[in-house]
């Protein structure tokens, strides 16, 4: 079955930005920015997923939730898709695996930001992810050195595309990753939430 997703023509690299955005905030938006500049990206796509497996406390309404992505990021180049609900997926190297086989024509490539490559090797199946999908890393407050050192870092140590290469990403076959220094935003959507700054 084929579900609806973002139009993107054959050939294109295509960025996945993937979380409960709960709620999207500036830091997303900056990171999105960005890793369309640093990683020769034609387009990104927030997966707004229905909930996070390592979270204990579920996400807001899904709707609500896309509706505050919307409209925190207006970008002709970014889309907003709640894909991994339509699918029923809650793990990211299954949404991966969906999306490759319905757009087997683009490269996709796995976005997230230097803290979660931090815990990256308790995701469910991330060795698979990183052999399916280039990914790009992009600094976060207070996470640089610990993101080179983590677990994922270090296994897959041969696969680092210089930062300097960062833009050929999305054209390098997997295993293949690029940590790249951005200016940052210190704001998280836990930080958002503690405030009660949304709803």
């Amino acid at each position: 079955m084929r579900y609806q997703l973002p139009y993107a023509r054959a050939g294109q690299v295509i960025g996945l930005l993937g979380g409960s955005f709960d709620p999207a905030h500036d830091g997303h938006a900056h990171i999105t920015r960005e890793a369309l500049k640093r990683f020769g990206l034609d387009q990104v796509w927030w997966l707004v997923s229905p909930g996070n497996p390592l979270k204990e406390k579920g996400p807001a309404d899904l709707q609500r939730r896309m509706e505050m992505a919307r409209r925190m990021i207006d970008h002709p180049r970014v889309k907003i898709s709640d894909f991994e609900a339509r699918i029923g997926t809650r793990f990211t190297a299954e949404t991966i695996a969906a999306l490759q086989q319905q757009r087997p024509d683009v490269n996709f490539v796995w976005l997230m930001g230097a803290d979660n490559l931090v815990q990256f090797d308790q995701w469910q199946d991330w060795r698979d992810i990183v052999a399916r999908v280039p990914i790009g890393v992009l600094a976060r407050p207070r996470q640089r050195i610990s993101a080179r050192a983590s677990k994922t870092a270090r296994v897959f140590r041969a696969a680092r595309l210089p930062a300097q290469a960062s833009h050929l990403l999305g054209h390098c076959p997997a295993p293949c990753w690029c940590f790249v220094n951005v200016p940052m935003v210190a704001v998280s959507s836990t930080m958002i939430r503690e405030r009660g700054d949304w709803g």
